[in-house]
């Protein structure tokens, strides 16, 4: 059972009493704060879609035992919000306007804040405004044709063919398509492998992007579960076997969420089970150069990153990447690793989407690509350096200011995976918002509901804006604990 209702449908006052959660309902005007926080936070989700109508005052109020003046005041906030609206007669229901008054989802990227810890997006570095000029002095050359060129520029992917290469892939610019970041392209890939209802086989917790680009080509996902410590290769045998998937999804260095990084001999198993399964694999490796524990005096940032998974499995895997972590998300540039059978088929399933990715992007990633991956260059390593900081100053202070969390130090990536000891994610993001503080809950990095209990949290943040949001985090973290108890928490509905 999915925990989006259809548009137009009627939700009951029992099953929003379950979708709400243990919010803990209190008394007088902080309880009436924390029933319209929730319920606001269920529209930003999604839980809640346009259109969809709630129980009366009186069926919501006797579901979750509050009074129904508490259920009405609730009620009126977010009308004057403009996520509900009411009519004598038809009750009330969702408006259009939620997914774009309130930040959230995607209106946050388009509205960014100093103390934002929705995006895992550092800032650019300190190279990029030279490389911007070096390529502005190329350009000129380019003017005189039309501009467009469908697979990209060739020696942009001449340069990245060579990386993976040196990485132990033998890749040749005709395997490479540069495309506008890696969602781009796998919303490319999917355009040209996944048609309605095919499953496709991604991990829990994942990136809900990725499932928003599966959702939006009616695929259907069979996810497949992380453990604390990994990947479970036996359950992902046993979805392979029983779902036989028309693609899987998978991050392999530095997941996102949760900043693992699957071993060799798992690397190897995995490999076998595609090859032996014909299951055709996208390998995102968005975050594959952010090894932050990496001693650069050994072996040189140049050399760095594990052979890709496309080398144990060629006829199987698909790679996809970008360097929008590494230099600048604002570039907007990625890329398909495939045979160049497969490039040829993504070009013509993109003539429905672009004509190409911009020239003046191409040249500044081309710049600033040539320039890091040397065995001299120390742009990689300032950058690697940057994130290490932050992420052990976010460690330092989610023990000193959020004692109750339970956090795992990632080796990679850019986030922390926190466990918060009960179900209050959704609750925490809807009340840090009130203080300044964007943060994503648990539960969008599920494919089918649950995780409420976990919060990501970005360290790419500058120092002094992360200790602040931590430390407003913290402050929300003590006052939701003071209100509910852990008595008081109930258990998280199971979603199938």
């Amino acid at each position: 059972m999915s925990t989006v209702l259809p548009p137009g449908s009627r939700i009951s006052g029992t099953r929003l009493a379950a979708l709400l959660g243990p919010w803990r309902d209190g008394s007088g005007r902080q309880g009436t704060a924390r029933l319209a926080a929730s319920l606001r936070q269920l529209v930003l989700e999604g839980a809640l879609v346009a259109g969809t109508r709630l129980p009366s005052e009186r069926e919501l109020s006797a579901s979750l035992a509050v009074s129904r003046t508490m259920v009405t005041s609730a009620v009126d906030r977010l009308r004057d919000e403009g996520l509900l609206a009411s009519r004598q007669g038809a009750g009330t229901w969702v408006t259009v306007q939620a997914a774009t008054r309130e930040p959230g989802g995607w209106s946050a990227m388009s509205e960014p804040a100093p103390l934002d810890l929705a995006l895992a997006s550092p800032a650019a570095i300190p190279e990029f405004p030279a490389a911007v000029d070096r390529a502005a002095r190329r350009l000129s050359p380019l003017l005189a044709g039309g501009g467009h060129q469908l697979q990209g520029l060739l020696e942009l992917r001449e340069l990245i063919a060579d990386r993976f290469t040196r990485r132990g892939l033998p890749t040749g610019p005709e395997q490479i398509m540069i495309t506008n970041g890696a969602q781009h392209a796998f919303a490319l890939v999917l355009r040209m492998l996944v048609g309605p209802g095919d499953r496709v086989l991604m991990e829990q917790p994942g990136y809900p992007n990725a499932y928003e680009a599966v959702h939006a080509v009616n695929g259907r996902i069979v996810a497949t579960a992380l453990r604390e410590d990994g990947w479970c290769l036996t359950e992902m045998e046993a979805a392979v076997r029983q779902a036989a998937p028309r693609l899987a999804y998978l991050m392999v260095d530095f997941h996102n969420p949760t900043g693992l990084r699957m071993t060799a001999p798992e690397r190897h198993r995995l490999a076998a089970l595609l090859r032996r399964t014909r299951t055709m694999a996208v390998v995102d490796e968005t975050l594959v150069e952010l090894d932050l524990d990496h001693d650069p005096a050994v072996v040189p940032r140049a050399k760095v990153a594990p052979p890709p998974m496309a080398a144990l499995a060629p006829d199987q895997v698909i790679t996809i990447g970008s360097t929008s972590k590494l230099f600048w998300g604002g570039l907007r540039l990625g890329w398909v690793r495939t045979t160049p059978e497969l490039v040829h088929r993504l070009g013509a399933a993109r003539l429905g989407m672009d004509l190409g990715s911009p020239i003046m992007e191409q040249l500044v990633l081309a710049e600033l690509y040539a320039e890091a991956f040397t065995d001299e260059s120390t742009v990689v390593t300032r950058r690697l350096a940057s994130f290490a900081h932050g992420r052990d100053l976010a460690m330092d202070l989610v023990r000193e200011h959020c004692p109750g969390w339970s956090v795992r130090r990632p080796a990679g990536g850019l986030s922390l995976w926190c466990d918060l000891g009960a179900p209050i994610s959704v609750r925490l993001s809807a009340s840090a918002r009130d203080r300044g503080v964007r943060i994503v809950p648990g539960d969008r990095f599920a494919a089918h509901g649950g995780l409420r209990h976990r919060l990501r949290l970005p360290y790419a943040l500058p120092p002094e804006q992360l200790r602040e949001a931590i430390r407003r985090l913290g402050l929300v973290a003590a006052e939701l604990a003071d209100q509910d108890g852990p008595e008081h928490e109930g258990p998280v509905l199971p979603v199938t």
